[in-house]
This record gives structure tokens, sequence and C-alpha cells, in this order.
């Protein structure tokens, strides 16, 4: 009997558009070139928000940041909590043909676990991941895990579900295909790595029922074809919108804002209510940032407002200062130890505080993104601010492409490793520990930069096991603290860019990142 049917005809190149219609192709231009297709290999914003078109999810989130089922059609638990059983979706198929089957689900978690720091989590958790029938998953923990759901609905470095065989590709490397079970399927024929990239319309894909809202519900598709048109130099993007060359603009640079207002064709909004946490990110098993006095005068050294302003100056209500380490909205946890983040310094001070750090000249090697509006900004900043201290900083420039190549490098200076770069994470990752990935100690298997801090660990542990509302407030005002001591990055601000839109689509739906079922175009 063959394990599999053969999906015939699934993989023609358009919908084809009523007779005599011209297709409708929506143009969309992402806030960053498309350097990878791989959401579990990288977190990058630009591949998690393609990511959610071509693959699909075991549970995605609503706009308020509630876990839902997406490819399931439900699930219970038993065992007292540690016995998850989870049913897919009738009528579920991958892009190439092929059903998809609970053990491309249980392989894709493995790989998955394997990457993220909250399936490490997990991981340590599970005595086994079973596929008893073609739909029926079973995670059978060693203790209980009532999260779960939010776990594998997380959206940074996501649970992505594909065919078991490329959820055996080793998973510190890229996966050879971009095949999922999500509305959109890649044209891998049209990709040109960095500049352009082209999906359609997944013939069999079956919505869900649900109203959709963010990543949850149901995901039609009303348009023939879908191009992401990368253009580095911002003016150039907003001027094509401006002129109806493309459609939208993931973030057009606030500075531009004012012209895109005149245009009359063009709409402007805040789509992510929440925003992001820009965050300056140092390597913590290389000298001299590996040590806790160096990264506390590191943040003493940066201006969050300073580096706001340079992001979001042509649209000053977008930023909110100061930052944390967490956006629950309970401030007796936000605001633990806030006092030595805002505490305003001068020159001479943040200088004591690198001789008290031992630190004698040592190179910091800072990677500069610099076709990314709003790392390069940030960047510019934190190399200035470094470099008042008197750090010898060797400020390297790069592509987007090329930083994430590099910053997943842990060798020293001198092979090609790195001391700092900034980067960004959205602000609902933040709401509590659980899947803040930047917060976590555990060394070698941490999100990159591979912070060792056991105190963190114990308490992260502490936190997953509490169930009182009153003990989770009270761990995570010390997980606040811890971080506000151990210093895993140095938060630069919070902001909350506007998109731009055409008026000849539909208003597209809230959430943190981009969606683009259920938007149409004239």
């Amino acid at each position: 009997m063959k394990r599999r049917a053969l999906l015939a005809g699934s993989t023609a190149a358009l919908a084809a558009p009523a007779i005599g219609a011209a297709p409708k192709v929506l143009k969309f231009v992402p806030q960053s070139p498309l350097a990878s297709l791989d959401p579990v290999w990288t977190s990058a914003m630009t591949t998690r928000n393609v990511g959610f078109q071509i693959y699909d999810v075991l549970f995605g989130r609503d706009e308020f940041m509630n876990p839902k089922p997406q490819m399931l059609a439900g699930y219970v638990i038993g065992d007292d909590g540690k016995r998850w059983t989870m049913t897919l979706r009738e009528n579920l198929w991958f892009h190439d043909g092929e059903k998809v089957l609970a053990r491309d689900c249980a392989a894709s978690l493995r790989r998955w676990m394997t990457r993220d720091p909250g399936g490490a989590t997990l991981a340590a958790r599970l005595d086994a991941i079973e596929a008893p029938d073609d739909r029926t998953i079973v995670l059978r923990l060693n203790r209980k895990f009532p999260a779960l759901p939010t776990l594998l609905s997380k959206f940074q470095t996501a649970a992505v579900m594909v065919p078991e065989r490329l959820a055996k590709t080793d998973p510190f490397k890229q996966m050879p295909e971009a095949i999922g079970s999500g509305p959109f399927r890649f044209l891998k024929d049209e990709y040109v790595i960095g500049s352009h990239a082209a999906l359609v319309p997944f013939e069999r894909y079956v919505p869900r029922e649900e109203k959709p809202s963010f990543t949850s519900g149901g995901h039609k598709v009303l348009f023939d074809r879908m191009e992401w048109i990368m253009i580095p130099d911002a003016a150039t993007a907003a001027n094509a919108l401006a002129t109806g060359e493309v459609d939208w603009l993931e973030m057009p640079l606030p500075d531009l804002l004012p012209v895109l207002r005149k245009a009359p064709n063009v709409k402007i909004g805040r789509l992510d209510d929440y925003g992001f946490i820009s965050q300056l990110r140092p390597n913590h098993t290389l000298s001299p940032t590996n040590g806790a006095k160096f990264r506390r005068a590191l943040r003493a050294a940066i201006d969050q407002r300073e580096v706001m302003d340079a992001m979001m100056g042509g649209d000053p209500g977008g930023t909110i200062v100061p930052q944390g380490y967490l956006t629950t909205g309970k401030p007796e946890v936000d605001g633990a130890g806030m006092e030595e983040i805002v505490k305003k310094r001068s020159i001479a001070e943040v200088k004591a505080m690198f001789a008290d750090a031992g630190y004698k000249g040592e190179k910091l090697i800072l990677l500069h993104t610099t076709d990314q509006p709003f790392y390069n900004l940030a960047t510019l900043v934190v190399a200035d601010s470094l470099n008042r201290v008197g750090l010898n900083v060797e400020d390297q420039s790069m592509d987007w492409g090329t930083t994430l190549q590099r910053r997943a490098s842990r060798e020293p200076l001198d092979k090609g490793g790195w001391s700092l770069f900034v980067s960004v994470t959205p602000v609902p990752e933040y709401r509590d520990p659980l899947v803040g990935s930047l917060l976590r100690g555990n060394g070698k298997d941490a999100w990159i930069g591979w912070p060792d801090n056991p105190a963190m660990e114990a308490a992260y542990a502490e936190w997953l096991d509490a169930e009182k509302p009153e003990d989770l407030t009270r761990i995570e005002k010390k997980i606040h603290l811890i971080a506000v001591e151990s210093v895993p990055f140095v938060p630069l601000g919070r902001y909350r860019p506007s998109a731009a839109w055409s008026k000849g689509i539909s208003d597209p739906g809230k959430g943190p990142a981009p969606t683009f079922w259920n938007v149409s175009k004239d």
C-alpha cells in the first residue's frame, strides 16, 4: 500500500482569474531583504513573515495574542496534564501534493525543539512524541506544561510544519526547499535572494471556518499572485507606493510619512499595536562582552531616547521609553530595577564603569546592518555612543543576509566572530518569560549570544511550575531583576512603526506581523 496519495494538479503556477480578467497581483515591500526561507533556522522577521504564508502551525494566535488551534481539529489533555493528544484537521496537504501526516508534524517539532530555546524547554519536559495514526499527535510529558499552546503558537522561530523529509534537515542548516501546507505556495524558480520572491494561492488549502485574526482563523486568499519586491532605498520604496507601482510597504521610514500622507491613493496606519523592542545583543562567550560589569557599562553608555529619536524621528508618537526586559503590563514587574536603566551618567562616570570592569582597550566588532533602515539607524547611535566613551569599536558594515550568517558564528574575533549587533524582538514575546528567548541563560542552547546564567534558568524553571497568579508575578519580578543585573541584552527602546498601503487594497489585518489572507485588491 502506498503511504501517501499524490495530489494531482496541485502545482499550477498561478490561480486562474476569471475569463477576460487580468490577474490580481499584490506587490509587497518587506522591511528587509528576504535572505532565508527557513523560519526555524533563523529568527529574522522577514523570514518569519513569509513563513506564515508558506507554512502552517498547529496553533495560531489571534490579534490579542491568545493561542487558537490552527492545523488542529482539537486536542485533549490527560494524565494530570502530562499527556496531550492533538488531532489534525482533515484535508491538510503539502504543496508538493502529499498529505500532511502526524509523523510529519512530529518530525517538525523535533527539529524546531533543537533550535528554539522555548522548544528546548519543552524537550526537557518531554518523554516522547508519538504519531499513532495519520491524524493523531501525542506528546507524553514528564511534567505539566499548561502553556504548551502559547509556546507552539510563538511567532519568532515558529514551530512550522513541513514534510518529514525536510524536517530531517540538520537544524543548523537551512532546509533545501520551502514546502509547507499554508495558504500560499512559494515559486522557487522566481526567487532572487534579497531581491524578488513570488507566491500564489495554494489551490488545495482549506481555510478554517472561524473569523480570521492574526495567524488564527480562516485564511482566505483573495488575489491571484503576490510578489515580494525588495527595495533597499526607503525613498524609492515610498515613491513606488505613491505612484502605484507597489501596494504595501511593511515599514516605511518614519521621515517619509509626511510625504506619503500627501499621496492621494495611500493609507497609513499602525497594524501592530504592540511594536518591537530594539536591542543590542552582546556575545556572552567572548571577552570583553562576556563580563556582566562590562555589559552594565554598555547599557549605561547608550541613551534609549537618542536611539528612538534617530529611528522614529518622523513618527515620535510611535516610541516608548524607558524599556526594560519584560512588558507584562504589571508595574511591579516591568518597573523592577528600572532605576539602573533610566539613571543618567556622565561620560566620565561611564568610562569609570568600563575601567572597573577591567576594560583595557580591547577591540569590539559591531555587526552593522545597513540595508535595514531601523537596524542601521540604531546601530549608528550605538557606534557613536560607544566611541564617545572611548571603546575600541570596529564598525563592520554589511547587508542583513551577511549579518544573519555572521551572528551565528561562535568563532573568536580574529576568525570571523563578533561582539555586538542590533536586532529587534516583538513585544508580545516578552509579555511573560515563556518565549522570551533573549532572556534565557541556557548557554550553548540559548539564542544567539549564548548567555550562561544558572540563576536565570532556575527562575525560569520556577516560573514554569508556578500556577498561582501571585507566584507568577513574584517570579517575573525576580527574572526582571536578574536581567537588570546580568544584562542578557541592552534594551534600546520600544517602537511601533506605521505601515502604508494603497487604497486599492482592503485594509490589512491587525497583528505583530503582516498577514495577506483576507486582503482583496480592486
